[in-house]
């Protein structure tokens, strides 16, 4: 069976590392992207030590040639892409006054412009096949909100709302379309390092990768739109 071929954005470290990790060994050839060549690098040997196949592009998301650029050296090197797991986030969190422009584009531009130059790039591959699977990794505050958080919960309800609308623009064409919402995970996404005692019973970046995993098994005629997930120390 042929292995299929995933792009995960943000693979370096955290979620998308273990997602990487979690999908090598399950027939995926996974395609790690990140801007930290060394990290992704790194992640690629270990990968291949392990047996199984990756290939890494240190890339900018925001940047449509360099996005459009990989996307094309994938399908000339494979002849498709049949899965895309959108993972790359940033935050930054301050009152709505303090935000600056600069802030503004940058966590919009790597959450939403990012997950939408992605996918317009595979899009067309995706739609010749008559197949794939387009994933969000997204957040629970894609559905809530919190003090100090105008500007990533925005960019987070657009994800929600692009990748929902794109759900029912797509699936009549054989493309499937599902987004995570996780809660609380221990990553390098919040201050400091992962492991922190406070953050021990928070998610771990494997739970999400199981998802994930879970996500891309499901039979031919089963779409999963959504799942959310939430440590049992954080209160929805």
């Amino acid at each position: 069976m042929d292995k299929l071929v995933t792009l995960i954005s943000g693979a370096s470290r955290g979620i998308g590392r273990a997602v990487a990790t979690r999908l090598s060994h399950e027939n995926h050839f996974v395609v790690l992207i990140a801007r930290n060549a060394e990290e992704i690098s790194e992640l690629e040997f270990e990968i291949d030590e392990a047996g199984g196949k990756a290939q890494s592009f240190a890339i900018d998301i925001t940047q449509p040639e360099q996005v459009q650029s990989t996307v094309d050296q994938v399908i000339k090197d494979f002849g498709r892409v049949n899965c895309l797991i959108n993972n790359a986030g940033v935050g930054i969190f301050k009152s709505a006054d303090q935000f600056s422009t600069d802030d503004w584009d940058q966590v919009m531009d790597v959450n939403v412009k990012g997950s939408f130059l992605l996918t317009k790039a595979v899009l067309p591959s995706m739609k010749a096949a008559g197949a794939g699977h387009i994933v969000g990794i997204a957040s629970d505050v894609s559905k809530r909100t919190f003090a100090n958080g105008s500007l990533y919960c925005a960019s987070k309800y657009a994800q929600h709302a692009f990748f929902e609308a794109l759900r029912r623009e797509v699936r009549s064409l054989g493309i499937k379309v599902s987004v995570i919402y996780p809660g609380l995970v221990d990553t390098y996404f919040h201050d400091g390092e992962p492991g922190q005692e406070h953050r021990s019973g928070y998610l771990q970046p494997r739970d999400i990768a199981d998802a994930v995993s879970y996500i891309l098994q499901a039979p031919k005629h089963v779409l999963i739109d959504e799942l959310m997930l939430h440590p049992m120390c954080q209160e929805w």
